[in-house]
């Protein structure tokens, strides 16, 4: 059953998204509006970390060759698990963008939240978004148990993503804490959900053994 949660003014979905096929992949360049925890308390490795960057630099890059020049795409990666945000404006771009994401072999997941546009978003959309992310994140700094470097937070047109390392309780309250922010659409998890006594284990920036990590099943809209 998926789950939902509502505020007054806003419809509030918690959501994983689903791990999109070569067809139905939209891709990105860089852009979005993040913030992220710093390396030292990452539970990454610092090697998937290094990855990461080197991700969105590669995948950005490629999809800056094969995009439209209207498109406004982007790519976030965390823990080499890549989400697809942004516009553009036909689908063959979305599948072109996509067989340029694949194509980086050391991505492990892609998934899918692009959408068609006949414009791309402007560059008021994307200073608010902007200032969204910097709010949801310290939103999670100030709760209380809540280990904020375990999330790294996407903003695009108002819905908030969710990414990360993190057992289901922290999840939950992460997503409950960001639904909160003001001018939040919706919140979306696109997370790694990892058993509590296996975070216990891992030493900050030394948690990035996908094996012990399965899928956030569920996705409300």
């Amino acid at each position: 059953m998926p789950i939902r949660l509502k505020r007054p003014s806003a419809r509030i979905a918690i959501a994983s998204l689903y791990l999109c096929t070569l067809s139905g992949c939209v891709p990105i360049v860089l852009g979005a509006a993040t913030a992220t925890g710093m390396a030292a308390t990452d539970r990454r490795s610092l090697g998937a970390q290094m990855d990461d960057t080197s991700i969105e630099l590669r995948v950005g890059s490629r999809v800056g060759e094969v995009a439209a020049p209207t498109a406004h795409v982007n790519v976030s990666s965390y823990n080499r698990r890549v989400l697809l945000t942004g516009e553009v404006p036909a689908d063959s771009d979305l599948q072109a963008i996509a067989a340029a994401t694949k194509q980086d072999a050391s991505v492990r997941a892609v998934f899918n939240e692009a959408v068609l546009a006949p414009e791309a978003s402007s560059f008021g959309d994307r200073s608010s978004d902007t200032l969204i992310a910097t709010k949801v994140k310290a939103s999670l700094v100030a709760e209380k148990g809540l280990p904020s470097s375990a999330f790294k937070v996407v903003v695009e047109r108002k819905v908030v993503y969710l990414m990360g390392m993190a057992t289901k309780d922290e999840a939950d309250l992460a997503s409950s804490v960001a639904s909160r922010v003001p001018d939040v659409a919706s919140v979306v998890r696109v997370l790694e959900i990892v058993p509590k006594e296996a975070i216990e284990r891992i030493a900050p920036a030394k948690a990035s053994d996908a094996s012990l990590a399965q899928e956030d099943a569920t996705y409300a809209r």
